[in-house]
């Protein structure tokens, strides 16, 4: 990480941190909501909006089970939401939430709900997508300390997003042929809005995905593990506290798609194959990365 970026983390993140943390302490349900509701007006965990300032391409995504998780999608204009799911047959949970969701039939819109036999990739209408939840708008292109100061991943990338015309054809794209195998940690709904917005995929499938929420999942216990040797060098539980919650900062900024280095631009048409879900044989189309390409938004 450059020195600005590390003077940045420091003034910024760890200030709020403290805050954070301080109250958090010894908190029950009701006051950590309250922490929630607090920092959310200060834009530090989320970015709330309105119906009315939604645009065709936007990546929008809505708490699902009391913020326990975030659901994401493609808004393709037309009160139409382009998400991806889990396949019925791969779900371990009979009762599934968005499965369950999906069987449901919608008044309003006739084709909310259409998808494709053995696809994940669905086109809902906004209420069925948002199911009486609010609505989120994840922000590109924002900078290093902004990044840091959302303390809770899946709402922001520093990468770029591209034009909406281009974002809407991978979404509608995908919609007609598929996202491959969902998976939590590697190809979630997040991965699947952050590759409508970019065109960015790791390159190596094995590794963490794009997605910041996966990230969070797997940094929290991470960070809290590799300061726990240092616990004996630091007698306050405070200083341990912002010390963990530090490292958890700094891996989610590393795993950041617009950071990491181990990100190719893949042409839509192609992606089948680069996933391994297609049957295309032709070569993989790279398209080059370009810090003037894209409108962060």
């Amino acid at each position: 990480m450059q020195t600005h970026h590390v003077k940045d983390f420091i003034s910024i993140v760890y200030p709020s941190l403290l805050g954070l943390l301080s109250k958090s302490i010894d908190s029950n349900f009701l006051q950590t909501t309250t922490l929630f509701s607090r920092t959310e007006k200060m834009g530090l965990l989320t970015n709330r909006v309105g119906r009315n300032e939604i645009k065709p391409g936007d990546h929008i995504y809505t708490y699902r089970a009391v913020f326990a998780y975030s659901h994401h999608g493609i808004f393709v204009g037309g009160s139409k939401v382009v998400h991806f799911n889990r396949l019925q047959a791969f779900s371990d949970d009979a009762d599934d939430d968005e499965m369950s969701d999906l069987s449901s039939s919608c008044p309003t819109f006739p084709d909310c709900g259409f998808k494709l036999p053995n696809s994940g990739v669905v086109l809902s209408c906004l209420d069925c997508f948002l199911r009486d939840g609010s609505l989120y708008n994840f922000d590109y292109g924002v900078s290093p300390s902004v990044f840091l100061t959302r303390v809770r991943g899946g709402t922001c990338t520093t990468a770029a997003s591209d034009p909406p015309e281009m974002i809407i054809h991978r979404a509608m794209y995908l919609l007609q042929n598929g996202f491959g195998h969902y998976n939590v940690f590697l190809n979630n709904c997040e991965d699947f809005a952050l590759y409508c917005k970019t065109g960015l995929l790791t390159a190596d499938r094995r590794s963490v995905g794009s997605s910041g929420q996966a990230s969070s999942i797997i940094g929290a216990p991470l960070a809290a593990l590799l300061s726990s040797p240092l616990k004996l060098l630091i007698p306050s539980p405070v200083g341990v506290a912002t010390l963990t919650a530090g490292m958890y900062c700094m891996n989610r900024y590393a795993t950041d798609i617009g950071i990491r280095s181990d990100v190719v631009k893949v042409a839509v048409e192609n992606l089948a194959e680069k996933l391994g879900y297609g049957n295309s044989h032709g070569r993989v189309i790279i398209e080059h990365r370009s810090l003037n390409q894209g409108t962060a938004r």
